[in-house]
């Protein structure tokens, strides 16, 4: 595994070893890897409020199995001083080194990192939020003929490096028929994204942090837990069934 540039961590290089090792124990054959770990929590830490503990380890070891195994246990502790560390960083306004792989593992030296993997993580604990990020900005409730939302626009705007290092700002472009661009300036984008993106990171965890002090839109239909039983009546936790779409 590669980083950026040398990383401050809560965790020692021979525990971040570690928590590799366990991540690739047979018990945790569901696990996330280390890079895709710390987009998710990155993102499960900050938006409207953080994701439950509890939540985030299952998501992250693979299921509540995997955590009861004696590989998940000794990951646990890991994971734990490894959020502790990321969120006092993020609260502090420092952005994080990326801990990120190289695209081709076979000549690691000479490869680029691979950001796709960190972002697409981050993106899913955004979705993984209990509440909307956008729908807590108000975002639903916009009539977009009328003045624009600065926080939503802000928060896009803090979003574009993720949008753009998975591809996802490419293929809405060419969805809605406009032109991408490509060569040169395409590259000097992506490179603009890669540099960008651990301050935007910060900047996200901090502006919510601001607004969880203040007033949230109240929705009139109570909102169904991750972990609570699904109100569709299979029987399944609401986050492994209707609330996995």
């Amino acid at each position: 595994m590669t980083e950026t540039t040398p990383v401050p961590t809560p965790l020692s290089d021979e525990q971040l070893d570690r928590l590799e090792q366990l991540l690739e124990d047979t018990a945790l054959e569901d696990a996330m890897r280390l890079d895709q770990i710390q987009g998710y929590l990155c993102a499960v830490l900050a938006g409207p409020q953080p994701m439950p503990e509890v939540d985030w380890l299952a998501d992250v070891i693979g299921s509540e199995d995997a955590l009861a195994s004696q590989a998940g246990r000794e990951a646990t502790d890991l994971l734990r001083c490894f959020a502790t560390g990321i969120e006092a960083e993020l609260a502090a306004g420092i952005p994080p080194i990326l801990l990120l792989y190289p695209k081709d593992e076979a000549d690691s030296e000479d490869s680029p990192s691979d950001y796709v993997p960190w972002c697409q993580a981050y993106l899913a604990g955004v979705d993984a939020s209990e509440e909307d990020w956008f729908e807590a900005l108000g975002e639903s409730e916009l009539d977009h003929e009328d003045e624009e939302n600065e926080e939503v626009n802000y928060l896009d705007e803090r979003l574009f490096p993720l949008m753009v290092l998975t591809g996802e700002a490419a293929a809405a472009a060419r969805e809605h028929g406009e032109e991408w661009p490509e060569g040169e300036e395409g590259e000097r984008i992506i490179d603009e994204c890669e540099e960008d993106l651990p301050q935007a990171v910060t900047d996200i965890y901090r502006f919510w942090l601001a607004k969880r002090g203040q007033p949230t839109i109240r929705h009139e239909t109570p909102k169904v837990g991750r972990n609570d039983p699904c109100p569709c009546g299979s029987g399944k936790k609401y986050k492994q069934c209707c609330g996995a779409s």
